[in-house]
């Protein structure tokens, strides 16, 4: 028997929702691709057996719970698409949110999180500074950076900002747009206060370098 590839496919469809209906019978939630299949199989179906669009689109409604699938199914499985023979021949029927979700549904990925208040860098010193762009474009500064090291056309007290960065949180900055002072919040860093990369400046850990490294700015222009 020679099998056209849509064929094959319908096939592999049929065998992964049997598989799907044989959990179902024997309490076992489904995941999202036995899901699927499942509900493309009952679709498949229905469509051969006359079943207008409107008809499928409402009947893939009615196939499975939430109770029957694994928690975070319904959020992820908010639509899917499958192709199937009709009368006027192939349409592809798409279905939004065949699966409701009940009341207390976990949404993958979604971030929970605990009561109260979370301060920032709490317990260390703040350090406040004033910045001047002198440069002819902004210049972006992200929060892990050694602000001691960053673009040498910001203009401010460098020293007292070695071993210090943004008191932002992870991800952050700060913009510093052409000719514009601009004052901003330092703390030092954490951990070992060993400092790599940036421009070079410090190489190691921040207090053993630090003469070093004041040296090196002043000799590259850093220092003005």
């Amino acid at each position: 028997m020679h099998l056209t590839p849509t064929e094959l496919e319908r096939l592999t469809i049929f065998t992964a929702a049997e598989l799907a209906r044989r959990y179902l019978r024997e309490g076992v939630r489904l995941s999202r691709p036995e899901a699927v299949a499942y509900l493309a199989d009952e679709l498949l179906l229905a469509a051969r057996k006359g079943m207008d669009h409107p008809a499928m689109v409402a009947h893939a409604a009615t196939l499975l719970t939430q109770d029957q699938v694994e928690p975070g199914v319904p959020s992820l499985l908010d639509t899917f698409s499958v192709e199937v023979m009709m009368d006027e021949g192939t349409k592809l029927v798409t279905v939004f949110d065949p699966i409701a979700p009940g009341p207390f549904e976990p949404v993958p990925g979604e971030i929970i999180p605990m009561e109260g208040e979370i301060e920032l860098n709490a317990g260390r010193p703040r350090l406040e500074i004033e910045v001047l762009n002198t440069g002819d474009r902004a210049i972006q500064v992200r929060s892990h950076a050694h602000f001691f090291e960053v673009n040498r056309a910001l203009r401010f007290d460098r020293a007292s900002a070695y071993g210090h960065r943004l008191d932002r949180p992870s991800g952050g900055g700060e913009r510093f747009d052409p000719g514009v002072a601009k004052r901003v919040t330092l703390v030092p860093y954490g951990g070992r206060r060993t400092i790599h990369g940036f421009a070079g400046l410090t190489e190691g850990p921040d207090e053993a370098r630090r003469e070093a490294a004041l040296q090196m700015a002043e000799r590259k222009g850093y220092l003005k």
